[in-house]
């Protein structure tokens, strides 16, 4: 297993991922989304934090990610056994099932590096989106060049993780001018023994022209633009770029 695909593969790095990633404005966003909803897939689903918590009242969740060792934790998390999960990669799944909300959250969608596979994710949507139902995901918006703050010194943090006991946590990055993307490390040092685990992971920033444009060519139509998950209206300074719409008509 290489360090790139270690962030959410392996079993010991998947436990640090609801750490840093707990439930947020995006999760509670998408929460008020679901109202009135009777089914959810949520793509890139990572350790089914959103997933678990909708099947609780919802009678039809169903969580998709490639990194078994997420799912693993999805699963076993309380509610997991109330939802579906599926080990599938988002490009190309196909469950011959629709669905009245599709969530792809955590910046999911940057992980698909280029423009046939951004295309080949909201495909994906399409396929599976009901008659009247909706869609929502987020990207980090390019012209703010969020990554440079990806820096050990303004992302040093320590925790006390459940099992492994007191961790220090950074990260770091690094741009490729040429593609635009950008390399995120992220590392963990055990203070029990000083032991490092480490893994990186690529990501793209597309622009909102550029989403718009995949969107209506797989069969989407945006109906609104956030800037935010606390609800802001999209603007050029946002730091989010966050479509909600159905299909086209």
């Amino acid at each position: 297993m290489t360090d790139e695909d270690r962030l959410y593969r392996d079993a010991d790095l998947a436990r640090f991922y609801d750490i840093d990633n707990g439930w947020a404005d995006d999760l509670s966003y998408c929460r008020g989304l679901a109202e009135g909803c009777a089914s959810l897939l949520d793509l890139g689903c990572g350790t089914g934090l959103f997933g678990a918590t909708m099947a609780a009242t919802m009678p039809r969740v169903v969580g998709v990610d490639p990194a078994q060792a997420m799912l693993d934790i999805a699963a076993a998390r309380p509610g997991g056994d109330k939802a579906r999960w599926v080990t599938a990669d988002a490009r190309s799944v196909r469950l011959g099932e629709t669905f009245d909300l599709i969530v792809m959250t955590g910046h999911a969608f940057q992980v698909f590096l280029i423009r046939a596979d951004r295309l080949a994710v909201l495909k994906t949507i399409a396929v599976h989106l009901s008659p009247q139902g909706r869609f929502i995901f987020d990207s980090r918006n390019p012209e703010l060049e969020e990554w440079r703050e990806w820096t050990p010194a303004l992302s040093e943090r320590q925790f006390t993780h459940p099992q492994l006991g007191e961790m220090f946590a950074w990260n770091d990055v690094s741009h490729d001018p040429s593609t635009g993307i950008v390399t995120y490390q992220t590392h963990y040092r055990h203070l029990v023994d000083d032991r490092t685990d480490s893994a990186s992971s690529h990501l793209a920033f597309a622009s909102r022209a550029e989403i718009e444009e995949l969107a209506g060519e797989a069969g989407l139509s945006v109906e609104r633009w956030l800037g935010d998950w606390k609800g802001a209206v999209w603007a050029e300074d946002a730091p989010e770029i966050i479509p909600i719409g159905r299909l086209a008509v």
